[in-house]
């Protein structure tokens, strides 16, 4: 097992052998985004994607005689956490001294009064915005001064999140089960994210770098509307420039495999957070830290976020790993899923009912549509 401590410079993979800002062209040129998505399983649609992991679901669920059996897993947490479910909530049963600075706003909350809970927080810029509810990084958004968060404010958002923006330079997705009445329990996947990053030459733009590198080529339209000023920079030979601080894939992060960080070490820090987690038996840490040796060594790490059930084991994203392994890893832990709601039956735990899933997919659709509707951009 390679115990290598440092994850600060992961690999590049498959798409990113085009590295930007090398080589004796005459600047970086643009390649096919629709082959870069049609090549690369990280990048299908998501009714393509998930086709195997819905059986997978039907597959259990036959088992269990039970559909909706994964709600048993995690009883403290909306529908398991699998849609729907409040960040807050989920953030209050963590240990606090592993949660950033967090302020709840309720929607249409006046903007002098979100200023006052934040001082009262003892909460200064740069913070993280995002909605209580939400996904795949609907609304987030790092915002730098009062102005941001002004704006963010009178766009009308839904109940959301201001967050201590951690600086932290390692971001990891940490998934860790345990089995009810069990003190410890397993970490089954690492996903080191390495955000959006160009190179430059001294010569070309970020735009011209963004174009020349596929995955933040697919970003270059959305940096178009809102960072103008950015993509005309030019950065000088070998400056790396983060075009995007928040950790989603589907903002151009890369997602890489670190299950060869795991060891007990790491497990059993893992295993005193949890503890403390009454009710929580699966799910997934993102979070950030200096270096995975510094949470071995229980030193600090922030996290960001917690997800149930519909938290995928993050490292199957690596463009490394095939699609046949990625599907084996996502029917790994589902096995574990239903494991765990044959203990929690067992100690008379119940599952949704076809009605409550079904009123709460209702209740959630019509949240999303209505930010479709109401919120502007931010």
């Amino acid at each position: 097992m390679n115990n290598s401590n440092e994850v600060h410079n992961p690999r590049k993979l498959s798409i990113d052998e085009h590295t930007v800002g090398r080589g004796s062209s005459p600047g970086p040129r643009r390649h096919s985004i629709f082959f870069t998505k049609l090549l690369h399983w990280e990048f299908w649609p998501v009714y393509v994607t998930n086709v195997p992991v819905i059986l997978i679901w039907l597959w259990f669920a036959l088992r269990a005689k039970r559909l909706f059996f994964f709600s048993a897993v995690n009883p403290v947490i909306e529908t398991g956490g699998v849609l729907g479910e409040s960040k807050i909530g989920i953030l209050r049963r963590i240990p606090a001294a592993f949660v950033p600075i967090t302020v709840f706003v309720k929607k249409g909350t006046p903007f002098p009064e979100i200023l006052c809970s934040m001082k009262d927080a003892g909460l200064d810029f740069p913070v993280i915005a995002k909605p209580d509810i939400g996904e795949r990084g609907f609304l987030v958004s790092k915002i730098k001064n009062e102005d941001g968060l002004r704006r963010y404010a009178a766009a009308n958002p839904p109940d959301f999140l201001i967050q201590k923006f951690i600086g932290l330079p390692v971001e990891l997705a940490v998934m860790h089960h345990r089995f009810p009445g069990e003190k410890g329990g397993r970490v089954t996947s690492i996903c080191i994210k390495d955000t959006l990053k160009v190179t430059g030459d001294g010569r070309s733009t970020v735009r011209q770098l963004m174009a020349a590198y596929p995955r933040a080529q697919m970003q270059l339209a959305r940096f178009e509307t809102g960072f103008s000023a950015l993509l005309d920079a030019v950065p000088g030979n070998g400056e790396t420039v983060e075009l995007e601080p928040i950790g989603n894939h589907c903002r151009g992060t890369q997602f890489l495999n670190g299950n060869e960080h795991i060891d007990e070490a790491l497990t059993e820090v893992f295993n005193e957070v949890v503890a403390q987690m009454d009710g929580i038996h699966y799910g997934r840490f993102d979070l950030k830290c200096n270096s995975i040796e510094d949470i071995r060594r229980g030193r600090e790490f922030m996290v960001m976020e917690y997800n149930g059930i519909g938290a995928e084991p993050a490292h199957v994203y690596d463009p490394s790993i095939p699609i046949l392994k990625k599907y084996r890893d996502i029917y790994r832990h589902w096995k574990i899923i239903y494991k765990i709601y044959r203990a929690q039956t067992a100690n008379g735990v119940q599952c949704m009912t076809f009605g409550e899933a079904w009123r709460s997919l209702k209740k959630y659709r019509a949240y999303m549509k209505a930010q479709g509707r109401e919120v502007k951009e931010v």
